[in-house]
């Protein structure tokens, strides 16, 4: 996206900051309705769903959240943690008056976007999890030893690219230096996903860079695939996977089809399941 692009885009959003947690985050609404707050992934910012935001915007109110450290959210005293970012996004639903809101995340918005269901259960009505994996292995290893090789060199790569036009205050140093050490550590988070209670909908690209057969086990967490659903669907596990062909994990966000498949499942009445 261009200067004179942004210009024109941030003319038509309503650009705010909330303190939570001593973190002045950035967040831009579009539209009015129920809210959906959108986490984006690493190092990027709300520009990465620029093409699904404007008709997602169309019958909602989309947030559109700058994670700590990222975009025009400037980074704080602390680490970056999936943990205290999910906090930092309950923290924006309280703030924005909202009894519950929808959370969709991407990539490491995606891991956020889960540690908030899990840390405040009582704040997301429906969650969209996209191209993220439960736990750390669930990550290609090729992808996982680029993550641990992202340095100087990618902070030099990035002050040649557009996306330091849009952010050129971010401290592109401090925040590889943190990325690498938080996607540098181990996690696995299957128990309490598998306590989600929110209706939710998994997205992955059929050539992600999460392995097949973890986006498996993920759906499995959720009773799914784990048995036929009933003539009437009344065996349906909570959650809904979407594998969308000939997209891989960085432009899954452009599959042609990809705001009807959130919007449907967002519109949609949630199930009468309980889960044990």
């Amino acid at each position: 996206m261009t200067k004179n692009a942004t210009d024109e885009r941030n003319k038509e959003v309503a650009s705010n900051y909330a303190c939570v947690n001593g973190l002045n985050m950035y967040y831009e609404l579009h539209g009015t309705g129920r809210p959906l707050i959108l986490l984006h992934g690493g190092v990027g910012a709300s520009e990465m769903f620029g093409p699904i935001l404007p008709k997602l915007a169309e019958n909602r109110q989309v947030v559109a959240v700058h994670l700590q450290a990222h975009g025009r959210t400037t980074d704080i005293d602390r680490p970056l943690s999936f943990e205290l970012m999910a906090d930092d996004i309950a923290a924006l639903v309280k703030h924005l008056g909202s009894e519950k809101a929808d959370i969709m995340g991407y990539s490491l918005g995606a891991g956020v976007a889960l540690q908030t269901a899990i840390r405040h259960p009582d704040l997301v009505r429906k969650l969209v999890v996209v191209s993220a994996p439960v736990k750390r292995d669930g990550w290609h290893p090729e992808v996982m030893e680029g993550m641990a090789r992202m340095g100087p060199e990618t902070v030099k790569a990035i002050k040649q690219s557009p996306l330091y036009q849009l952010y050129p205050e971010t401290d592109w140093e401090v925040l590889f230096t943190k990325l690498v050490d938080l996607l540098g550590k181990d996690y696995d988070w299957s128990k309490d996903v598998a306590a989600i209670k929110s209706p939710t909908r998994i997205i992955f690209a059929d050539a992600d860079a999460v392995r097949m057969a973890h986006i498996m086990e993920f759906f499995a967490l959720f009773e799914g695939g784990q048995r036929d659903a009933g003539m009437d669907g009344s065996y349906r596990p909570m959650a809904q996977l979407a594998i969308l062909p000939g997209v891989t994990h960085y432009n899954v966000l452009s599959f042609p089809s990809m705001t009807a498949l959130i919007t449907k499942f967002l519109d949609e009445p949630a199930p009468e399941v309980e889960r044990v």
